[in-house]
């Protein structure tokens, strides 16, 4: 079974910045898709950026592009969301996922092909 761990979470000001940080229990990244997904108070889960198991192909949501940056580290088996210039509407508890998802165009497929999910990581931004 797969494990994720998110980290990094925490209170900021708008405008600020913040890492999330994803660990593994076993190196994934070639096999599965992954990504950070995020769920405001009173809202569906929705995915805010996806990468390929190939690493190449990187998908975001129209309202983080520019500001945030998904990356990874494979010999950490670390999945990373680089947030900055945070606004109040990023406030929300992060997820990240893995699984065998295509993602295509849309940011990050079909959420329901994600088998395997963390805890979350709880994002605040006040207004």
């Amino acid at each position: 079974q797969l494990q994720l761990v998110e980290s990094g979470g925490g209170l900021v000001q708008p405008g600020g910045s913040l890492r999330l940080s994803c660990v593994t229990s076993r190196g994934v990244f070639d096999t599965y898709a992954t990504g950070w997904f995020r769920q405001a108070p009173g809202k569906e889960r929705e995915g805010v950026s996806c990468m390929s198991s190939a690493g190449g192909h990187k998908n975001y949501a129209d309202s983080v592009k520019g500001r945030f940056t998904i990356s990874r580290d494979n010999a950490k088996n670390t999945l990373y969301l680089q947030m900055n210039d945070l606004k109040p509407e990023d406030t929300a508890v992060y997820y990240c996922a893995s699984g065998i998802v295509f993602l295509g165009d849309d940011t990050c497929g079909v959420v329901e092909d994600f088998t395997y999910w963390g805890q979350g990581t709880r994002v605040t931004v006040p207004s």
